[in-house]
Parts: structure tokens; C-alpha cells; sequence
């Protein structure tokens, strides 16, 4: 790749690094004659620290705030916290930047309601730092990467979210925008070669198959996709416009695809470099000694998978450990839909992930060939093209 197409890739993901924020940033949001501002606190009026029955603390403070955006911008206002009793409530001090919720009452005075600090600025910050580690290790590759991120970030955004919310099938739109992605993961950050086009065949091969199993298996545990609250919350203001059903498997589709996507890459990459050693290695010899890295690869992701559901998950397991009603046996525990979906999840997950790997295997072993150091490819992947 030369000079002109890496300062192109530069300007690109700076670009986007500006430009994403923009598209997400909310700097309020009105519905109806409701409104959600930023607001600084200027003053603490009143603090007090109630004690519950069970023996908890709650603190419960009056502040001075003064708009920060919004049609409150410049104006102060007061938030009466001494009036509401909550679970938990945050000690504000004077200085920090909070989000506030304003809607008049019935008789036209100004309610206003502090609903939690304002936090993206320094998740900017925190992404900022991250994009400068990726492109300090992976120079020009991780300049790649973070396009990558940033295109699959608005192929969510902007294709995959609107048509679920316009009523189409998630399972469907899911799949698709999968394709869509791992195309561009695939040949931005590989490269335009017949072994990128191999990786994507065998990703779209396994995420199908992820997706029957999927379907299948929500099926026969009768998952209902209600077993969270933002599920339950999503329907209530979308009413019968959302398969959550769907939903369900096409969060299953997409958190698959990025496992997919490392565990193949890396098994195609790895008959590649055995083949260019070897040019001469027989097929059956050649994916034995593949697939011995791919098991091993295996192992390891089936666990990574397993890890990240249960650490999303972590506060549901928690309550079923504590052996109160009604999850007290292991059959109450498997029966409860919540932890039915998660099983669900990571297996069909995990099975996709498993026979990603001989499937790419299989395909690489068969269509990559070398010439001397020279990669080419047999005629009949050419139609896979």
C-alpha cells in the first residue's frame, strides 16, 4: 500500500473520530414537552442521609444546577432530592456535570429531576486513548482495525437498529448487516486477497448455521426474548412493532460474528503461512496439522465465549447463587428463562464457533495454493467470488 492510500486511511479514522461522537451525541433530548439537559451543580442546599428499615443509607440532597444545554442553557434551577426516597442516589458535589430531566406538572410548574452524572466525555477521552494504542502496536494495521470499528459501530446504527425498529424481521436484518460487516473487517484489514474471500465464505457458512441453531433451539426452550427488563421496557414504548423473539436471535447472530471473525481469520492464516513452508505438504497432512492449532484455538474461545456471557451476566448469576426462591435446585435454576436464554446463547454460539473451524480448514487446504512464494488460487474458488 503506498504513501497516498495510508495518509488517505489516516484521515479517515481521524474523521471518524470526530464525526461518530456527532452522530451519537445527545446533547438533549425532547419528547413531548419533556426535556433531558445537561446541568453543572453550583451549590449543595440541603444533604440528608435517611436509614431505611432494612438498615440501608440513602442520601438525599437539594442542589443548585445551572443548564448547561438544552433551553435551560445559563439559567439556574433547583432539584428538591429531599422529596423522593430511591434505591440508591449519588452524593453530588459542587462542580460535577450532571443529566437532568424537566417536564412542567399538571398545574405548569417546572419539574426537575437529577438522573445521573454526565459520563461521555471521558469515555471520549478513554476511546481516544485507545485508538492511539491500536495504531502505536498495529501501526498501519490498526489504522485498518479502527476503521473497521467505526464502519461496523454505524452499520449497527445506522442499518441494522432502524430496520428492527421499523418492524422488520432482526433475525434477517441481522444476518445481513453481519455480511456486511465482516466484508469490510475482512478485506480492509487483510487485504484484497483470495484468502480474505475464503475467511468470509467460511464466517457467512457459520454464522447460517449459528442462526438455524439459533432458531431452532429458541424453538424447543420456548425462549420468549422477555427475559430482560430493556426487552420488557422496549415493547412498552414500541408496542407489537418489535419481534423480540427476533431480537433475541439476532443478539446471538452478532455477538457470534466477532468470535467468528478471530477464529477464522486466524485458522486461514494458519494454512497460508503452513503452505507457503510447504508447498508441497499433502492435503490430508496439511489440515491435520491445521486443525491440531484450530482445536487448541477452539478451546480457548469456547471459553472466551463462555467468559464474556457469564461477566454480562455476573448479577444474575450472583442471584442464583443465594438459594432463595424459587431457585433453590438446579432444575428451578435451568428452568427460569433468564438463565435458559444465556445457555441457549453461549451454546449455539459456542457450536457455530466449533465447526467454524474445520469449515475454514477445509476450504483453505483446498483452494489456497503456492507458486514458489507466490500465492494463487484454484479456479474453482474463483466462482466463490
Amino acid at each position: 500500500m503506498g504513501f497516498f492510500m495510508k495518509k488517505y486511511l489516516f484521515i479517515i479514522v481521524i474523521a471518524c473520530l470526530f464525526v461518530v461522537p456527532l452522530l451519537v451525541n445527545s446533547q438533549e433530548v425532547n419528547i413531548g414537552e419533556e426535556e433531558v439537559l445537561k446541568a453543572r451543580v453550583i451549590e449543595v442546599i440541603e444533604q440528608n442521609i435517611v436509614t431505611s428499615e432494612d438498615g440501608s443509607s440513602v442520601i438525599q440532597q437539594k442542589l443548585k444546577l445551572k443548564g448547561l444545554s438544552g433551553n435551560w442553557a445559563d439559567k439556574e434551577f433547583i432539584f428538591d432530592g429531599t422529596q423522593y426516597e430511591v434505591i440508591s442516589a449519588s452524593a453530588y458535589k459542587i462542580g460535577d456535570k450532571v443529566m437532568v430531566s424537566y417536564s412542567p406538572d399538571m398545574e405548569g410548574n417546572d419539574i426537575f429531576y437529577v438522573t445521573d452524572y454526565v459520563r461521555q466525555g471521558k469515555i471520549y477521552w478513554l476511546a481516544l486513548l485507545f485508538a492511539i494504542a491500536v495504531i502505536a502496536v498495529g501501526r498501519l494495521k490498526g489504522v485498518r482495525a479502527l476503521v473497521v470499528l467505526v464502519l461496523t459501530f454505524l452499520i449497527i446504527l445506522g442499518f441494522i437498529i432502524p430496520r428492527i425498529l421499523a418492524g422488520n424481521s432482526p433475525l434477517f436484518i441481522s444476518i445481513i448487516g453481519s455480511l456486511f460487516i465482516l466484508i469490510l473487517a475482512i478485506y480492509i484489514t487483510e487485504g484484497f486477497k483470495r484468502t480474505s474471500t475464503i475467511a468470509v465464505v467460511s464466517i457467512f457458512i457459520s454464522l447460517i448455521i449459528t442462526g438455524f441453531l439459533s432458531v431452532w433451539f429458541t424453538a424447543l426452550t420456548k425462549l420468549t426474548g422477555f427475559a430482560s427488563d430493556e426487552a420488557i421496557y422496549l415493547m412498552g414504548l414500541k408496542g407489537g412493532d418489535i419481534n423480540v423473539q427476533g431480537l433475541l436471535l439476532a443478539g446471538i447472530i452478532i455477538g457470534a460474528l466477532g468470535v467468528l471473525d478471530d477464529v477464522i481469520i486466524s485458522q486461514v492464516t494458519l494454512v497460508r503461512e503452513l503452505k507457503q513452508a510447504n508447498p508441497h505438504l499433502p492435503i490430508k497432512q496439511l489440515y491435520g496439522k491445521a486443525m491440531k492449532v484450530g482445536v487448541s484455538h477452539m478451546s480457548a474461545m469456547v471459553n472466551t465465549l463462555f467468559l464474556a456471557y457469564a461477566g454480562a451476566a455476573l448479577p444474575l448469576l450472583i442471584l442464583f447463587s443465594v438459594k432463595e426462591p424459587p431457585f433453590l435446585t438446579l432444575g428451578q435454576v435451568l428452568n427460569n428463562e433468564m438463565i435458559a436464554t444465556e445457555i441457549v446463547r453461549t451454546i449455539t454460539g459456542s457450536i457455530g464457533l466449533v465447526l467454524a473451524i474445520p469449515i475454514a480448514t477445509l476450504l483453505a487446504v483446498h483452494f489456497i495454493r503456492f507458486t514458489g512464494h507466490k500465492e494463487s488460487v484454484t479456479n474453482e474458488l474463483s466462482t466463490m467470488n
